[in-house]
């Protein structure tokens, strides 16, 4: 494993409206309205804390290179283990967050229904093909991104973010007031942007979206580093995953005989906070990419 690293950021820049829509904790969120911002309220005095938080695209569709994508209860399983514990540092701590991409509502309504995982909350939202919220070729409902924590999420909002007009993106993000924090998952696009225009607009918008006091932004951004698409968040927070080398870190997307060959999964966090960050060094089986952990201390 990856040694931990840690690090202080960058203040946040106050953020613009957000596009948003609310739920209840403990309940799947899909097709929800986008309406307006969501901050947490900064007013009220915090106490130290510590969150164990995993990223991971899981590939759950159907398609190459999505080795459980046809085997959903196999992806399930897979995601429960994960939410139990992951390695930080070298030391398997309990997760408190999963922040997840290319996940099926399905998989979110089995992990729901997880006697393991009694007492966590859950939030899904889907990404749009051509208007309309986009299918899971595998039979497992809607695909999109989501989110659960250890305990309850509120104040769950969608935020449809800058796309092409065939392949919209979503955001989505909760505050866990336990914490007093809020949590963003996201997943840029990929193929439909292969100039990065998109993906630019769509940063810039995430930078608005995580704006806070406390704030954990993370998902499957897919630039490498370097990308110029992800300079408004370099700008304004800062990445666990860093060491002596600005704009660096572990390799996350894997081609197809599971060799690491590229960076583009990351957490973003804002306000000044320690990070230690670790991303395996073996294949992972499950997906194409290899999930990100780490544990955020805020003050």
């Amino acid at each position: 494993m990856r040694a931990p690293r840690a690090l202080i950021p960058l203040l946040a820049v106050a953020g613009a409206a957000a596009v948003v829509a609310t739920a209840g904790a403990g309940s799947a969120i899909d097709g929800l309205p986008s309406l307006g911002p969501a901050h947490a309220d900064q007013s009220r005095e915090t106490s130290p804390v510590s969150i164990a938080t995993v990223t991971w695209n899981v590939c759950g569709d159907a398609g190459p290179g999505c080795p459980l994508g046809p085997r959903p209860a196999d992806l399930v399983r897979r995601l429960t283990a994960q939410a139990q514990g992951t390695v930080v540092g070298g030391r398997k701590v309990r997760t408190d967050a999963l922040l997840l991409q290319e996940v099926c509502s399905g998989h979110v309504t089995a992990l729901e229904k997880t006697a393991a995982l009694k007492g966590w909350s859950w939030a899904f939202a889907a990404h749009t093909q051509n208007g309309r919220p986009r299918a899971c070729a595998n039979g497992q409902g809607r695909f999109g991104v989501a989110l659960g924590v250890r305990g309850t999420v509120g104040d769950v909002r969608r935020t449809d973010l800058p796309s092409p007009p065939a392949h919209g993106r979503v955001a989505l993000c909760g505050t866990v007031d336990a914490w007093q924090a809020r949590l963003c998952t996201a997943q840029l696009s990929s193929a439909d942007d292969p100039a990065g225009e998109w993906r630019r607009k769509q940063t810039a918008r995430l930078a608005e979206l995580a704006a806070g006091a406390r704030t954990i932004l993370a998902g499957d951004f897919v630039e490498g580093p370097r990308g110029r698409a992800l300079d408004p968040l370099y700008h304004s927070y800062a990445e666990c995953d860093q060491g002596p080398e600005k704009r660096g870190g572990g390799r996350t997307a894997q081609d197809g005989a599971g060799n690491a060959i590229e960076k583009t999964d990351y957490l973003f966090t804002a306000k000044p906070v320690s990070i230690s960050c670790t991303v395996p060094t073996r294949a992972e089986h499950a997906s194409d990419h290899r999930p990100v952990s780490a544990v955020v201390r805020f003050g």
